[in-house]
């Protein structure tokens, strides 16, 4: 049996019996225990009543959090031209067209989000295989398929985060650092979930918004109430 350490066991007794608590109460909680040697994200995870298999009850999109995510997050551009010069001057990590494809088919993937102009998709849509599975791949829904590169890149940086079901109807997302504000996270939080709530599908049946949890990267979860969630106790 694995054995735990002090900071685990306390952090466990610190949750223990706590059960749909109020969002300011679960950021309290899990920022006050997230006590590893490094800014621990904090991280909300949703269940939601549906099953991403059907189109009709897929959940995607895009929020920007009022707070930031605390992440440098590393911005790829495919474009040409003028375009790739924007998006050089918004501030974009790594610009190209076939020598970025080149890059990335060889397995090379030093970014954390991906745009790309309209006219570059044929070329980009080669890549499906490799950036597809990392959630990478530009999408018109969540615009990062765009000629308004420029844009597209400062959102990026600025805090703009994307969403998309797993295959058990999971959303997951980093909404800020432990280091944040307690205020500052419950934003952010309340802003995802409000996000995720207005992307409900159409074909989304029953229940659609069954579970919300906390957490940070090393610490146990907590179960939020739904109400103090959506803003509605």
């Amino acid at each position: 049996m694995a054995k735990h350490g002090k900071r685990t066991k306390a952090a466990r007794a610190a949750f223990a019996d706590k059960h749909e608590v109020s969002v300011e109460e679960a950021v309290a909680l899990v920022k006050s225990n997230a006590k590893a040697k490094f800014d621990e994200t904090v991280e909300i995870a949703m269940n939601l009543g549906v099953d991403p298999r059907h189109a009709d009850q897929m959940v995607r999109g895009v929020v920007t959090l009022p707070n930031g995510t605390g992440k440098t997050v590393r911005v790829a551009v495919f474009a040409r031209g003028p375009k790739a010069d924007e998006a050089k001057e918004a501030g974009a990590d790594i610009v190209g067209a076939e020598d970025l494809v080149e890059t990335v088919q060889g397995g090379k993937i030093e970014f954390d989000r991906c745009i790309a102009t309209p006219d570059m998709m044929p070329l980009v849509g080669r890549l499906g295989k490799v950036l597809g599975p990392r959630n990478l791949m530009p999408n018109p829904k969540v615009g990062t398929v765009t000629m308004d590169v420029a844009e597209a890149v400062k959102a990026a940086k600025g805090g703009e985060v994307q969403f998309k079901a797993e295959k058990a109807g999971v959303v997951h997302c980093g909404i800020g650092k432990a280091s944040f504000d307690e205020g500052k996270l419950v934003e952010n939080l309340r802003a995802f979930v409000d996000a995720v709530s207005k992307a409900k599908p159409s074909g989304a049946k029953g229940t659609y918004m069954q579970k919300v949890s906390l957490s940070s990267t090393m610490g146990p979860g907590v179960s939020i109430d739904l109400s103090s969630a959506t803003g509605n106790a």
